[in-house]
């Protein structure tokens, strides 16, 4: 008599390990980690020109948010990394400025010259969402894109999340709980409200 697995036996494995497999990926779930992924490249862009931005006003004599030569930013502006139809904070209009120019000088998407800094600028270059210009995390004001605004040394940076875990309906919920005006939105920045 020899030994050996049946066809049956072998086809009843396979289907439990297709299962199993079935229920890794669905619990996974590869395209949300993906999302996650780039939500955390989001928070932390954010954060690193909000850093710098707060540098920049504790460390220069008379700033100004507007440009550059720290021109004043006397009305609240937008400036965004891709064109829009709906600006994310000014009433749904279009963004003031579409500006894809990632250089710290006051001319890029961030209106601030971080060169004017006693120890240099702290960001080799201004950074853009990872889906930039996409409306994979939303349309209109939700869409894929930072935006600065500024009035007077007031400033406010904003992004959209696209991740189930990120935005205002997730556990790690960064948008609505950031303490700015706009549930769909994360703010950050020493005023919210612009």
């Amino acid at each position: 008599m020899k030994k050996g697995f049946t066809l049956i036996e072998l086809l009843v494995v396979i289907a439990i390990l297709a299962v199993l497999a079935t229920a890794v990926v669905l619990a996974i779930n590869p395209a949300e980690l993906i999302r996650q992924g780039r939500d955390s490249t989001r928070v932390s862009d954010i954060a690193a020109v909000n850093s710098a931005v707060i540098l920049y006003l504790a460390d220069v004599r008379t700033p100004g948010l507007g440009g550059p030569n720290d021109a004043a930013c006397s009305s609240a502006t937008e400036r965004c990394t891709a064109s829009s139809t709906t600006a994310r904070k000014t009433g749904g209009g279009s963004c003031t400025t579409h500006n894809t120019s990632t250089i710290v000088d006051g001319n890029g998407w961030v209106s601030v010259d971080f060169l004017n800094i006693s120890s240099d600028s702290p960001l080799s270059r201004l950074p853009f969402d990872p889906n930039n210009g996409s409306t994979i995390c939303g349309t209109g004001v939700n869409a894929c894109y930072y935006s600065f605004i500024c009035n007077g040394t007031s400033f406010e940076i904003n992004g959209a999340m696209e991740s189930t875990k990120f935005s205002n309906t997730g556990g790690s919920d960064v948008e609505s709980d950031d303490g700015g005006n706009q549930a769909d939105l994360y703010e950050v920045g020493n005023k919210l409200d612009i």
